[in-house]
């Protein structure tokens, strides 16, 4: 079997990120190779993958001039000797049954795509408060793959494992797509007749984003693309996905709802405060009292720049289809 992992200066988790899929037990006859694709990374990632390499042959550091992670997957795809093929984060590591679990969920539920939970970590008290945030329904909405407790047929997932075949018959990810490529592909899968089965038992965890300028600019781009996506693939809409853009019209409207209705204009922001405050408390009993001044302000910025990205991208992507 396959493993890609697309890669650019990730100095700080490339190296336990191989060494978690190392340390994995393979099923009895299977074997593993890991493509490492090297997106002109200007740290030290490539050479630490090099000198991993070196050690084990079964790790291959490879070019990414494309820099874009559905071009490292895609080259990645087009070289793969495995049977199965597994895309993997290098912000992330693996427990040691993740391979074996992801195998035998494949032929088990038949899906042609299965993966797990996106369980978020932080290492200090901003980034733990982050990955507390982008944990709960109230930021991820109806998200499985954020927080799902029992294994279900959904819509994606964090990752994820495929059939080598079922990969090229799809032509790999959309080379054009900068974010939300994983998604894109897995609406033309279900579209195929394929599915896409989530499982809690498949664990792995993920570093967060460091600091709140990053979380901005990484929310940002998912609602730009998101909007691409849907205009490639309408019935790909899910309710979640509107509400942030709503709140972001809502804040724009404020100074014009005042003028109108006087203090009832505001209502809608004294709605989000309370909402927004009573889930920081719901989630902060749940993690760490201690995160409960930082959810506030995680739980805006998650909103406004998932919400201002998704404007933005209408006002972008309608005009500049290929």
């Amino acid at each position: 079997m396959t493993v890609v992992i697309p890669m650019r200066n990730e100095a700080g988790c490339i190296a336990s990120c191989i060494e978690s899929i190392r340390a994995n037990a393979l099923p009895a006859g299977v074997t593993i190779e890991v493509l490492v694709l090297d997106g002109d990374s200007t740290d030290d990632s490539a050479a630490m993958v090099a000198n991993l390499a070196k050690r084990d042959p079964r790790i291959r550091l490879l070019p990414n001039p494309d820099r874009l992670q559905a071009a490292a997957f895609n080259r990645g795809l087009a070289v793969a000797r495995g049977q199965y093929l597994m895309r993997m984060d290098a912000h992330s590591w693996y427990e040691p049954d993740y391979i074996a679990e992801c195998l035998r969920l494949l032929e088990h539920t038949g899906a042609g795509n299965v993966g797990g939970v996106q369980r978020a970590e932080g290492t200090s008290w901003l980034t733990c408060a982050i990955a507390a945030a982008v944990s709960s329904r109230f930021a991820a909405g109806d998200a499985q793959y954020r927080n799902a407790t029992k294994p279900a047929f959904t819509d994606t997932v964090y990752l994820g494992a495929w059939r080598t075949a079922t990969l090229r018959e799809l032509g790999g990810m959309r080379a054009d797509w900068a974010v939300n490529e994983d998604y894109e592909m897995n609406v033309r899968l279900r579209a195929a007749g394929g599915t896409v089965y989530l499982s809690p038992t498949i664990r792995s965890t993920y570093r967060v984003r460091s600091s709140l300028a990053k979380l901005a600019r990484q929310y940002a781009r998912y609602g730009f693309w998101k909007v691409r996506t849907l205009l490639e693939h309408p019935g790909s809409l899910r309710w979640r996905q509107l509400v942030a853009p709503a709140f972001v019209v809502s804040l724009v409207l404020t100074p014009w709802l005042v003028s109108r209705f006087g203090a009832w204009g505001a209502t809608h922001l004294a709605l989000y405060a309370m909402a927004n405050v009573s889930a920081s408390v719901v989630v902060a009993r749940r993690s760490r009292v201690a995160l409960l001044p930082a959810l506030p302000v995680v739980f805006l910025i998650i909103h406004c720049s998932w919400g201002a990205g998704f404007l933005a991208g209408v006002a972008w992507w309608p005009f500049r289809r290929d």
